[in-house]
């Protein structure tokens, strides 16, 4: 089976490749990082992954970007992978933003830019999701290889 996607989808390319390198660093031999740099681009992405049956664990997606936002990615995303952890994440401290996030997206966890230390603000959050995540997993069957004499 492959491993479990993490969705991270940001418009800043500098912000995108810090939240990948961040990932990656913590999660990589558990997960396969995914980047996206707009909402389109990443649902693209995560229409080719539900495609090909891989499983999405998280999407961290950023509040705001053009053309599409991130509570609207979350909407859309949501009924192809809705066991799928999702969280926002912004540099700003917008209450209309998360009250929207948590009704219409059902996000999981809004978390503020910078996260600097990751050990502090990225990873302890995340760890809980993708625990909860996980106890609720099953993989897509794959079929069953007999292997024997007759």
């Amino acid at each position: 089976m492959a491993k479990p996607v993490m969705l991270a989808v940001d418009d800043d390319p500098e912000v995108l490749q810090a939240i990948a390198r961040d990932l990656r660093k913590h999660y990589g031999d558990r997960y396969r990082v995914v980047r996206a740099e707009s909402g389109p681009v990443a649902l693209d992405a995560v229409r080719e992954l539900k495609r090909k049956n891989e499983p999405v664990a998280l999407f961290l997606v950023d509040q705001r970007m053009p053309r599409m936002t991130g509570v609207d990615l979350l909407e859309e995303a949501a009924p192809l992978f809705p066991q799928a952890k999702r969280a926002l994440l912004t540099a700003y401290a917008d209450t209309d933003a998360a009250i929207r996030a948590i009704n219409q997206a059902h996000i999981d966890y809004y978390l503020l830019k910078p996260w600097d230390p990751p050990e502090q603000q990225l990873y302890p959050a995340l760890d809980e999701l993708l625990a909860d995540w996980q106890a609720g997993f099953r993989p897509a069957f794959e079929g069953l290889r007999v292997v024997g004499h007759r």
